[in-house]
Formats: structure tokens, C-alpha cells, sequence
């Protein structure tokens, strides 16, 4: 199954990937970090889902999100009739439900279920009985009951169900997790359920403030962050799934069910943009608590309430996303060196002063401390933005973010009268640029590099700009943008680097390109006022999006698929991003648009 095949619908506490054909390949309760309870995503129907779909075959099927919600609709057209499948996951407080309920539109339509249910990622099956009409199942410390509207029966260690639904007829199901040595919870109305989940949605798509050009794709995309987002705690993972490969068949296969720090700028300034102040209040409030401590044990990423252990395993059992072994949970980036968080979290804490205007005495001396440790060790080698598992280098994007750091801790400083040692911080801010410069270009073409001393080139380096390091007009800038164009680019997309070449992360070569990478040369491109061709890339970039609107990290343009965890948080904020730009150009006669300001925070459209 293609993941272009599969939509997402979440609880903003967990999520699950449901595919065209009707089946749930994905979900882990109950948080998105938590083991698997069906993992046919990364395996086969044995490891685990839940399946509901014709048992006839099927003509053609058409699927869609319920207008301004993340409720999914999937149509079936069968020789003999019409059904639609209604999926959701309603946001909660307590107990994770999944509720699906097949109705009969045209005809009559024989139905089949097919429910497998196995915890810890396809790893342990359960005890199944049924008791008071509804079906247990439990292993563990896990427990699941469902509720159906038709009656089950075991086959070979899977619960079946045959139905058929005539036009006006429906059936409704409610999956439910809860902890094992407790009761399970109480049976709800699963229609109900539907219905206020869809009015959840819609209230929270009407308190956007985007009204610009590509809204559908905005909103939808404002939708995937808000899916992605654990409520309790306001954390935001990547991705909700785990090991689905940048490159198939191959080993680059990561665990992205955690929040990283570096995606901290661009959440916050995506979120104050369209208007959605509670939800940056509460992603600022874990960035807060996720980053106090001991400076030099602040980590890339965290769990979603802050846990700071996460190691690396392997699920040996799993034969993987079309055979992309190994299957990894955790990840091993938890204990890297990445000196360009430091520039993130700092430029979203001054987003952050500017959008609320006020300042809380714990997030500046949590910024002090931060900064006295980056000081210290702005100039060590580390992992950078990209988590090679090869050696450390001094990474050009290492440094310019910690530029960054300091520059926005002077603008804190003197635009709301905090104390801190301007002076000296200043002299960092200097001391590194002048190092960049140095170091970090090529003399012989006079573009900037992945690292000190190397020829290799980085998409990374279009950021230079647009953090406001140096305008899109310095020549050294426009000549690593015409070298990522002509360098780093395939059928139209940007590669982080070339993994085959000059860049050895520690890895075997290839994976596809990174569409975030792409967003970011169409924000150069409007920056230089090459508004067309800005736009251009931008509506390339949606036209990769699936049928309901969802990105994967990656694009491998050879197999026209999409690639990487699915879907992605970074490549969504990346399209918030560019929308907002693209939005705020005032175009000429000819559809040329004035160059902007240079960015400042990280993300500022402009």
C-alpha cells in the first residue's frame, strides 16, 4: 500500500492511518509513542488491523475528509451498490475510542469485517472473550473492547464479522482502549460520537485567520498540527508513525513519534499567524519545561510530556514498510549534539514576546542559562540539523543558528528591557558571523558549504536568508542558491545533500528529496522577487499531496511516491509557511512581486 493510500484521523492524544481500502494499518494507544496495536504498516494483516470493506469487488472508491474536519468518508462502489465508511477518532479527555460506522447508500452491499488485534507493535496476541455483548480483549497492561452493531466470531486468531447493508441500513462500530486491571469503559453512541467530533472540528477551523490565496490546503494543513499535538501537554510530535524509510528497501528508517525543539520556531510562528494563540501558549509552555535544566544535557527531543529517556530498539519481528528493515522505536538522535536548537528555541521564544507582548521571568533565565552554555561551545562540532550518524563536523547550519541564538537574545533584550549581557553577547554574535564567513563559504565558487572545510552543498543553507543572517542580495547567498538549483535538485525538488557524493552521513547513499528543502527555496525565490517561479514550486509541492491533502518528509520523484513518516509535521509547517509568504507579496503587472524584508523571527512571512 502506497502512503499516498492511507488518510490520517486522531484524538489530539494519539492517531491512526486508515487506507483506501477500508483497513486501520496504523495506531498506537494510548499516546502516539505507545506500542502499537495494529502495525500492518510496517508488517502484514497478521501484525495487526482492522479491516472493513466490501466483500464483493469493488469498481471505484472516493474518499474525503467531512468539510473543515478530520472526519474521513470513504465510498465503495460495488456491482450491486453503494456503501460509505465513516472513521474518527473523537478528541477526548479519558478514554481513546476509534468509531467507524459503514452505511448503505444504493443497493445492497455484502460487507466483511476483519478485526486483528495485536499489542506491542504485531508482537502479542491477546485474550480475546466476549462479555455483556462486547468483545475483550487484553495482554498485559493493554485492553480493548469493541462494540458492534453486528454480530462477531473468532476465525484463526482474528475477529470476523459478514453483513450485508441494504440502501438506509448501517452499522456502527467503537473500538476503546483502557488499562487492564481496570473496568472497561461504558459503551457509547457512536453516532453521537461522529457528529461531535465533526462539530469539534469545524469550531476550531473557524478561529483561523488565514484568508489568503491556497486556503484549502492552509487549513488542512493547520489541521495535520493540531492532529499531531498531545493535549495534555501541548506537545508536537513529527510524525505519528515510526521506520517508514526515506528510501524503500533501505535503512533509513527513524522513530518520529517525539517533539523535537528544532521544530519549535516554526510551529509557534505558524500558529500565532493563523490565529491559533491557546495552542502556541501551550506548545511555548512544554518547550519550557522540556528545556529547563541542565544546559548541556538539552536534548533534540523529547516525549511528548517531556520524557527525556527514548532509547533505541528494534522490532526484529516486523519485516518492515515494503521490506525497509530494520524497524526501529526510539531514537537514537535523543543523545546527539545539535547546536542549532539553540538558535530555534531562542527565535521562538522572542515570536512569542511579540505575539503576547508580555514575559515570564522563568523563560528569560531559562534563555540566559542556555546561553551561556552555547557561549562555551557554539564552536564544538556536532550532529546539526540533519542527525548524521557519521562523525561530528562543524556544520555551516550549526553556526548561523547560533548566530541566531545570540542575535535574538539581544533583540529580547533591548526591545523589552530584559537584563542580560548585551555587550558580551554581541561579541558572539560578531565573533561567529565572521567565522561563517571564513569557514564556511568556498572561495573557489563563492557559496556557502555543509561544513567547514568541504565542497559538499546543504539545503540547509537556504535558510541563511531567511533566518536574516544575510539578505537574499549577498552574492555569496545567490550563489548557493543557483548551486542547491543546479546541484540539488531532481525533477523539480531539493535534496538535503547529496548522500551519494561528497556528504558522508554515516549511512548507505539515497533517499528522495525533502520537501520542507523546496518550500524553502520557493520563500528564497519570493524573497529575490521571483514570485512566479515561487509559485510555481509551491503549486508543484501541493500537487504531491495525496487525495486528502497529506505530505509525507519526503518525495522519491523516480517511483512518483511519497516517502518517509507519514504525515509530516515539518513538510505541513513548510507549506503553512510559504502560503504565508506567498499571501503577503504584492504583486506588480506582470506578476512580479517586490523582494522582502529579511526574515526576522525565523519564519516572519513576508
Amino acid at each position: 500500500m502506497r502512503l499516498e493510500d492511507y488518510a490520517l484521523i486522531g484524538d489530539t492524544q494519539t492517531a491512526a492511518l486508515v487506507s483506501r481500502e477500508g483497513s486501520v494499518d496504523w495506531l498506537c494507544l494510548p499516546r502516539f509513542d505507545s506500542a502499537a496495536c495494529f502495525a500492518a504498516l510496517l508488517g502484514t494483516p497478521k501484525h495487526g488491523r482492522w479491516l472493513i470493506t466490501p466483500a464483493e469487488p469493488v469498481r471505484r472508491t472516493h474518499r474525503r475528509y467531512l468539510p473543515d474536519s478530520l472526519v474521513l468518508e470513504t465510498y465503495f462502489e460495488t456491482e450491486n451498490g453503494i456503501v460509505r465508511l465513516v472513521d474518527c477518532m473523537p478528541p477526548r479527555d479519558g478514554t481513546p475510542e476509534l468509531v467507524r460506522r459503514v452505511e448503505g447508500l444504493r443497493g445492497r452491499v455484502p460487507m466483511r469485517l476483519e478485526l486483528v488485534i495485536r499489542f506491542d507493535y504485531g508482537n502479542i496476541v491477546p485474550w480475546v472473550r466476549s462479555e455483556g455483548g462486547r468483545l475483550h480483549a487484553i495482554a498485559g497492561p493493554d485492553a480493548l473492547v469493541l462494540t458492534s452493531d453486528i454480530e462477531t466470531r473468532g476465525e484463526n486468531m482474528t475477529t470476523v464479522a459478514d453483513f450485508t447493508l441494504s440502501e438506509g441500513q448501517n452499522a456502527c462500530f467503537t473500538l476503546a482502549w483502557f488499562p487492564s486491571h481496570r473496568k472497561a469503559p461504558p459503551a457509547l453512541d457512536g453516532s453521537q460520537s461522529i457528529r461531535d467530533t465533526e462539530l469539534f472540528w469545524r469550531g476550531w477551523v473557524k478561529r483561523c485567520k488565514y484568508d489568503g490565496p491556497y486556503r484549502d490546503a492552509v487549513v488542512r494543513s493547520l489541521m495535520v498540527l493540531k492532529a499531531l499535538t498531545y493535549a495534555p501537554t501541548g506537545g508536537i510530535v513529527a510524525a505519528p508513525t515510526t521506520s517508514l524509510p526515506e528510501q524503500l528497501g533501505g535503512v533509513r528508517n527513524w522513530d518520529y513519534r517525539f517533539c523535537w525543539l528544532r521544530d519549535a520556531a516554526f510551529t509557534l510562528n505558524n500558529l500565532y499567524l493563523a490565529g491559533y494563540r491557546e495552542e502556541a501558549r501551550s506548545f511555548r509552555g512544554w518547550l519550557l519545561r522540556a528545556a529547563a535544566g541542565d544546559p548541556a544535557k538539552l536534548q533534540v527531543l523529547y516525549g511528548v510530556s517531556g520524557e527525556r529517556r527514548i532509547p533505541e530498539a528494534q522490532c526484529l519481528w516486523l519485516p518492515g514498510y515494503e521490506g525497509s528493515r530494520p524497524v526501529r522505536v526510539g531514537n537514537a538522535a535523543v543523545d546527539q549534539l545539535q547546536l542549532d536548537i539553540y538558535g530555534e528555541l531562542l527565535d521562538a521564544m522572542l515570536q512569542s514576546r511579540q505575539a503576547e507582548g508580555c514575559e515570564e521571568d522563568f523563560a528569560w533565565r531559562v534563555e540566559r542559562v542556555l546561553l551561556d552554555f552555547l557561549g562555551e561551545h557554539w564552536r564544538d562540532p556536532d550532529e546539526s540539523i540533519w542527525e548524521v550518524r557519521g562523525e561530528r563536523r562543524d556544520f555551516t547550519y550549526s553556526k548561523v543558528m547560533a548566530w541566531v541564538a545570540f542575535d535574538r537574545a539581544i533583540r529580547s533584550a533591548e526591545k523589552f528591557g530584559l537584563e542580560g549581557p548585551v555587550r558580551t553577547w554581541r561579541e558572539k554574535r560578531a565573533r561567529i558571523m565572521q567565522e561563517v564567513l571564513v569557514r564556511g563559504v568556498d572561495p573557489a565558487r563563492g557559496c556557502f558549504v555543509q561544513s567547514f572545510g568541504s565542497e559538499a552543498l546543504d539545503a540547509s543553507l537556504l535558510r541563511i536568508p531567511l533566518v536574516g543572517f544575510l539578505p537574499c542580495g549577498d552574492s555569496r547567498v545567490q550563489a548557493t542558491i543557483q548551486l542547491v538549483e543546479r546541484e540539488l535538485m531532481r525533477d523539480g525538488l531539493v535534496l538535503r545533500y547529496a548522500t551519494q557524493s561528497k556528504s558522508d552521513d554515516g549511512l548507505p547513499p539515497g533517499e528522495g528529496a525533502f520537501l520542507a528543502c523546496s518550500f524553502w527555496l520557493a520563500d528564497c525565490y519570493a524573497r529575490q522577487g521571483r514570485v512566479d517561479q515561487a509559485r510555481e514550486l509551491f503549486e508543484r509541492l501541493l500537487s504531491l499531496r495525496n487525495d486528502v491533502g497529506l505530505l509525507a518528509e519526503e518525495y522519491d520523484s523516480r517511483a512518483g511516491r511519497q516517502v518517509g513518516n507519514f504525515p509530516q509535521a515539518f513538510s505541513h509547517l513548510a507549506l503553512v509557511n510559504t502560503a504565508f509568504n506567498l499571501a503577503g507579496m504584492r504583486a506588480g503587472s506582470r506578476g512580479e512581486g517586490r523582494p522582502a524584508r529579511d526574515a526576522s523571527p525565523i519564519l516572519q512571512p513576508l
